[in-house]
Order: C-alpha cells, then structure tokens, then sequence
C-alpha cells in the first residue's frame, strides 16, 4: 500500500463506536518504525461535502476508474484516522498522483491555519 491507495477499512465513528465498512484514501505512511497509516474517510454521501475543502470523485474525472469506487464519492478530509496496516480489508485502487498533491496541500493548509476555539456542544 501506499499514498493515493483506496481502502476499505472498518472506519471508526467519531464517537469511537465501531463503525461501517468504508472506503478510505491512504493520506500518507507515519515515518519511523511503526508503519501506522492516516486515512481519510471516503462516502457517496455528497450533500456532506465541505465546500473548497473536501475533495469530491466524479465519474467523469479522468482518474476515476483507477478509484475502484462505484459511485460518485467525497473524501471527507477533516474525517482522518491513523491505524495500522492489518486493519485493512482491501484495496481497490489508487487517487492521481495530481489529486493526491491537491489533497495533501488542502490539509496542509488547514493544519496551519490560526486555531479556531472548539464548542463544546453539552
């Protein structure tokens, strides 16, 4: 496996409940001596979309049938999760090389934009 891979993971709720089997985008392998793996959620859910953030699939994009994806789909990039390769079920294809640099400089910015107070919501 390796970045721009499509996976299909038991993807942990955000709650930490167990969760459905789902596709996953391999963001990047952690450096060291354990090879954990940062995830980002994939649905068919479009309509949850973070506009200019979250990257949508479309079957009419020139990399779509390497996806192994079904339908149109949305990689949710603030749903990630780090988890070691045994928990993989499969894979079912790869991003572009492109799309994956986009991704990876979408999350890049992000994660240094000035902190944002977090609502607590109880």
């Amino acid at each position: 496996m390796k970045p721009g891979d499509i996976v299909l993971i038991q993807y942990p709720q955000t709650d930490l409940k167990a969760g459905k089997l789902r596709p996953a985008l391999l963001i990047a392998v952690a450096p060291g001596r354990h090879t954990d793996l940062l995830l980002a959620l994939i649905t068919s859910r479009a309509y949850q979309a973070v506009p200019k953030f979250d990257e949508m699939i479309e079957p009419s994009d020139s990399d779509y049938k390497t996806t192994g994806l079904k339908v149109r789909s949305v990689v949710r990039l603030a749903r990630l999760a780090t988890v070691e390769p045994s928990v993989i079920n499969a894979r079912l294809g790869n991003i572009s090389s492109k799309r994956l640099r986009e991704i990876k400089k979408r999350l890049s910015d992000w994660l240094q934009k000035e902190a944002e107070p977090v609502k607590n919501s109880s």
